[in-house]
């Protein structure tokens, strides 16, 4: 297992902002999809600012109501996110909300039209649990201003549901199950063991838990509520390091269905037997299987698998035992499907580079599937945006390297077009097909892009994945050096323009390959960035308490690992600064501290190096509101502008964005 700083429970938030997904690919079949895309061959391209991109609306959940004419979403359509209820005969869709913090869609109620909902406090992760009643009432669940609560499910005759909560220990969720109709609760699973909590089996009788004991070796567990003692069982035995991590119940639940890459260097998902303890193999392939789960009896299972950085999804008909066939859809990577209580309609997303989600709905008596949805900016001609392609190349010591490359039209020989390496999140994180605004505002003016999926990059087998355990800022930078020189070599990006950017732990390998490789790239682009790891590891929020190891396995431990992680550090090395910075920073971020940021700034200021600081102060760890993306997309624009593309002549400066 490894940890990534990242967002975990809801990373929508900074997946928007940073922009960290990646490359497009070819149809392979109706049931297995994955993006087809318009080539490269028009050379007339519009250019549009970053409003105009980020006027784009991102759509989000698909479940049905319990009379399935609806179905519940997210929507940022007026610039915060908030939940809708869309008809799914006309289209039409009714706001549910009008928070002016952004809310996210959990579930309907099983058996009516209330919704659950959760919410932080401007970025700050402690998201609490919400009751929207039929009338629109909101209650609160959460009793605490300072604890984190977490949906976990519904029983499937919708008479209770499940949360954890961290009130009594911060370090530690413990699970509770609520009274559907008067939201009363019973405390059902004290955790003073550090396990993570993953589901309810759909009858109420069974737990599944995970337990973390390094990055490389995780197990699984059952608790039955009904023993007198409640004490997990150990379902995965084991002798050599693998990890164990439970995915979903059966719906009749009889089975427990769990990921493991003990079998080899991929994920496959294997099917317990809770009576007899059987083990049975349920999904492999040759990828990582990321997610299994079942529609409303069980009829059809779906299956995602991650396939060089693109979803490939399967609907499995389990009566039949054969693969769904879908009708003819419009290229992307299918995402979110959900069947209807009834299960006779299917609804999902189709996303691409060049494609924002939209949502789809198909009856599966019928030939066509319904788009319900127009998410891109209709002053945006699809022609202008840019697919992706999946390249590799070796590193410094022959490694092969994976990454997504963007090169903007009418690029070539004759037409050098600077270029910027972009570093995803993590560290265990992974660029990925999937449309976003940022970086085709970046490519719309002229940059090529190049997001390179690094050692210790997931996607690519587990050992390519462990690669940079307690290495960072050392291979894992050369892997993105490397990348740089492989963009020297195309004869149509400029050699000596090219910059790096990246967000979270990207941010991090921006300012660190600025200090320890200070030759190698123009500018860089650090966005809410790790510069001192001393402090950060010392400072991880409270709930990160179960899975604390896994990352001190990945990272090195603080109190035996400080020297060295002093010496990774880019903010006691900001003395080697000599490029034009730009730092983006959330306020209220609880994995990288404000005072990181503030500290690199002024660092770097006393070498006399251009820096831009633009602080959010109604942000955490990424971005929630579209204001801040268009304003933070236009400040890399015009940073990399000046001094990417252009001669420098004109400091931007600093300035705090305030909303």
């Amino acid at each position: 297992m490894k940890t990534s700083l990242h967002l975990s429970a809801l990373a929508l938030a900074v997946t928007l902002g940073l922009g960290l997904t990646g490359c497009s690919n070819t149809a392979k079949s109706s049931n297995e999809l994955v993006a087809s895309e318009p080539s490269n061959v028009q050379t007339s391209v519009q250019k549009y600012d970053a409003k105009t991109f980020f006027e784009t609306t991102t759509y989000f959940g698909s479940s049905f109501s319990a009379d399935g004419r609806s179905i519940l979403m997210g929507s940022d359509e007026t610039g915060i996110f908030n939940l809708y209820k869309m008809d799914v005969a006309s289209g039409n869709k009714v706001a549910l909300t009008n928070f002016k913090d952004t809310t996210y869609p959990i579930s309907w109620f099983p058996n009516d039209d209330r919704v659950l909902l959760t919410q932080d406090n401007g970025g700050n992760e402690l998201y609490h649990l919400f009751v929207r009643e039929i009338d629109g009432t909101i209650t609160d669940l959460t009793d605490s201003e300072n604890t984190r609560a977490n949906f976990v499910n519904f029983t499937n005759d919708g008479e209770f549901f499940y949360a954890t909560t961290n009130e009594r220990d911060p370090k530690f969720m413990d699970l509770y199950r609520y009274d559907a109709k008067t939201y009363k609760r019973t405390l059902v699973f004290k955790n003073e063991l550090g396990f993570e909590i993953s589901e309810v089996s759909p009858d109420g009788y069974f737990l599944s838990l995970a337990k973390t004991h390094t990055n490389r070796d995780s197990d699984t567990y059952l608790l039955d509520f009904r023993k007198r003692t409640l004490k997990p069982t150990l379902i995965s035995e084991h002798q050599d390091p693998a990890n164990y991590s439970p995915m979903t119940f059966s719906s009749d639940s009889q089975f427990l269905y769990y990921s493991t890459d003990a079998k080899g260097e991929f994920a496959q998902v294997w099917q317990y037997d809770i009576a007899s303890g059987e083990h049975v193999l349920a999904v492999k392939d040759d990828w990582n299987v990321s997610f299994v789960y079942f529609s409303e009896s069980g009829k059809y299972r779906v299956s995602g698998v991650n396939a060089d950085a693109s979803t490939r999804i399967s609907i499995l008909d389990t009566e039949s035992g054969k693969k769904v066939s879908l009708p003819q859809l419009p290229g992307g990577d299918l995402r979110s499907v959900n069947f209807s209580k009834d299960e006779s309609t299917l609804s999902f997303y189709i996303n691409s580079d060049t494609s924002p989600s939209n949502l789809f709905v198909w009856k599966m008596d019928s030939e066509s599937a319904k788009q319900l949805t127009q998410a891109l900016n209709p002053k945006i001609n699809p022609q202008d945006l840019v697919a992706s392609e999946v390249v590799r190349f070796k590193s410094f010591d022959g490694l092969e390297v994976p990454g997504l490359l963007f090169k903007p039209k009418g690029a070539s020989a004759d037409n050098k077009r600077p270029a910027v390496v972009f570093v995803h999140g993590g560290p265990g994180g992974q660029s990925r097909t999937g449309y976003s605004a940022m970086r085709q505002h970046l490519i719309n003016h002229g940059y090529a892009v190049f997001a390179v999926n690094n050692r210790g990059s997931s996607g690519y087998g587990k050992t390519f994945f462990h690669l940079d355990d307690k290495n960072h800022g050392e291979n894992d930078l050369q892997d993105i050096v490397y990348g740089k020189r492989y963009l020297q070599g195309l004869d149509w990006v400029d050699a000596d323009k090219i910059g790096i950017m990246g967000g979270s732990y990207g941010g991090y390998m921006t300012a660190a390959a600025l200090a320890f490789e200070p030759e190698e790239f123009k500018v860089g682009i650090d966005i809410f960035g790790v510069t001192n790891w001393v402090r950060t590891l010392e400072s991880i929020p409270p709930w990160w308490e179960s899975f604390k190891k896994a990352l001190y396995d990945e990272m090195g431990d603080p109190a035996t690992d400080a020297e060295r992680h002093r010496a990774i550090s880019p903010l006691f090395h900001a003395q080697n600064i000599t490029k034009p910075l730009m730092v983006i920073q959330g306020a209220n971020d609880p994995r990288v501290l404000k005072i990181e940021s503030d500290e690199l700034v002024e660092k770097v200021k006393q070498n006399g190096v251009p820096v831009e600081y633009v602080v959010f102060d109604d942000e955490g760890h990424g971005f929630s509101k579209k204001n801040n993306r268009i304003t933070a997309s236009e400040a890399y624009v015009k940073f990399l502008d000046t001094y990417l593309k252009g001669d420098g002549s004109q400091l931007p400066g600093e300035r705090v964005a305030t909303k």
